[in-house]
C-alpha cells in the first residue's frame, strides 16, 4: 500500500494536477479571507471557509478522474489484478494519496485563524473544527469521485459524472424544497430507489434472477407498507433524502457553531461505502 501511495502522490505533483488544486483552493480562500476577515473584520475563519466549498465542484473531479480510468484506458489495470498486494491495499493507497492532496491546503488554512487572533478576537475552536470537517467533506467527495472513475475508462466521463453529482449535492437543499410531500410521491420515490438497487445488483452480478428478486421483494414490501400505513410515506422523500445534504454538517459549524457528531459519522460511513464499492467494481472486472 505504501508503494502505491507514494507513486500516486508523486504523480499528482509531477502532472501539476495536485499543484493546481492546492494553489487554486488557497488562492480562492485567501481572497475571501482578505475580504471578510482582514477588510471587514469578521472574526470567524469558518465563515470564510464556507465560501470555498464551490471549489470542490471542480477541484475534486480534477484529482479523482484519473485514479482508475487512466489505468483502465492504458490497460495497466491488469497489473492491479496480478499485483502481489491485495486489491484493497491498492485502492486504499490511491485514496490516501488523494486525501493527502486535499489535506495540504487544509494544513495551510490552520495559519489563518492565528492571523485573525494576532489582529484581535478569534474563535480558534470553531475555526479548527470547521477546517477538519471541511477536509472530511473533501474526502467524502473524493471517495465518490474515485468510485465513478473505476466505472469508466474515459477521464472526461469520470470528470463530468463526478462534477454532476457534486453539483447536485451542492444544490441539494434547493432540490429538496421542490419535492412533493404526499404519500404517493413518497411511495414513488421508494420504488425508484428499489429499482436503482436492483439495477446496481444486476450490474455487479450479471444475474437477472437475483436482481429481479431483489427488485420484486423491495417493491412488494414498499406497496404493502403503503396499503397498511400510508402515513409513513408522508414527507418521506424530504426526511429520507435530507441526510444527503452533506454540506449541512459543515455549515452547522460555520453558521451555528454546532458540531454534528452523527454527521461526522455519516461522512466516515460514506467514505467506507464508496471505497468498498470501488473495490467491488474492480473485482467485477477481474472475474469478468
Amino acid at each position: 500500500m505504501l508503494a502505491v501511495y507514494k507513486r500516486e502522490l508523486r504523480s499528482y505533483f509531477q502532472s501539476m494536477v495536485g499543484c493546481v488544486f492546492v494553489a487554486f483552493l488557497i488562492a480562492f480562500t485567501g481572497i475571501y479571507f482578505m475580504a471578510y476577515n482582514m477588510t471587514a473584520g469578521y472574526p470567524y475563519f469558518s465563515y470564510t471557509l464556507s465560501g470555498s466549498l464551490i471549489v470542490f465542484l471542480v477541484g475534486i473531479p480534477l484529482i479523482t478522474m484519473r485514479s482508475f480510468s487512466e489505468e483502465r484506458k492504458n490497460k495497466t489495470d491488469q497489473l492491479l489484478f496480478t499485483a502481489p498486494v491485495s486489491l484493497w491495499k491498492v485502492v486504499a493507497g490511491k485514496y490516501f494519496a488523494m486525501a493527502t492532496v486535499i489535506a495540504i491546503p487544509n494544513v495551510i488554512f490552520c495559519i489563518f485563524p492565528l492571523i485573525i487572533m494576532s489582529q484581535g478576537t478569534a474563535y480558534l475552536t470553531v475555526d479548527y473544527i470547521s477546517i477538519g470537517i471541511f477536509f472530511l467533506l473533501g474526502c467524502v467527495y473524493a471517495a465518490i469521485g474515485m468510485f465513478l472513475s473505476s466505472l469508466t475508462e474515459s477521464q472526461i466521463i469520470a470528470f463530468i459524472s463526478t462534477f454532476g453529482i457534486l453539483l447536485v449535492l451542492y444544490l441539494w437543499d434547493g432540490i429538496l424544497s421542490m419535492l412533493p410531500s404526499s404519500s404517493i410521491s413518497g411511495l414513488a420515490g421508494v420504488l425508484i430507489l428499489v429499482a436503482a438497487s436492483a439495477l446496481y445488483c444486476w450490474h455487479m452480478t450479471g444475474n437477472g434472477v437475483i436482481s429481479g428478486g431483489v427488485g420484486a421483494a423491495g417493491a412488494a414490501a414498499a406497496v404493502i407498507v403503503y396499503i397498511v400505513m400510508p402515513e409513513v410515506y408522508e414527507n418521506l422523500l424530504t426526511d429520507l433524502l435530507g441526510r444527503m445534504a452533506l454540506a449541512d454538517v459543515f455549515t452547522s459549524v460555520t453558521s451555528n457553531s454546532i458540531v454534528d457528531v452523527t454527521g461526522i459519522a455519516l461522512y466516515l460511513s460514506i467514505i467506507a461505502v464508496f471505497v468498498f464499492l470501488t473495490i467491488q467494481s474492480i473485482q467485477k472486472r477481474r472475474w469478468s
